[in-house]
């Protein structure tokens, strides 16, 4: 599996993993929750192991992928769920 190419916290034991990703000859972007449990005995935690939680998306569709989530934030912006400075870099 290859690495991942950025990683969002999603909560104390789980983490958002974006991922390039190839089956049977076809690319993808893998989006997966991967969850970490805790080691035996109060020891080390296990490394982080994907879920089935995820969305796979080909490349061909990452630019309506990119226009959906624009449409998205426009529509919490609009709502009041996000500031526009929120946004900011």
């Amino acid at each position: 599996m290859k690495a991942p190419v950025c990683e969002l916290s999603k909560n104390s034991r789980e983490t958002i993993q974006f991922r390039l990703g190839e089956f049977k000859g076809h690319k993808f972007i893998d989006m997966r929750i991967f969850v970490t449990e805790p080691g035996e005995t109060g020891g080390q935690p296990k490394d982080p192991a994907p879920t089935k939680k995820g969305l796979a998306v080909s490349p061909h569709l990452w630019p309506q992928f990119r226009e959906a989530l624009a449409q998205v934030e426009a529509a919490m912006i609009q709502e009041g769920w996000l500031d526009r400075e929120d946004l900011a870099e």
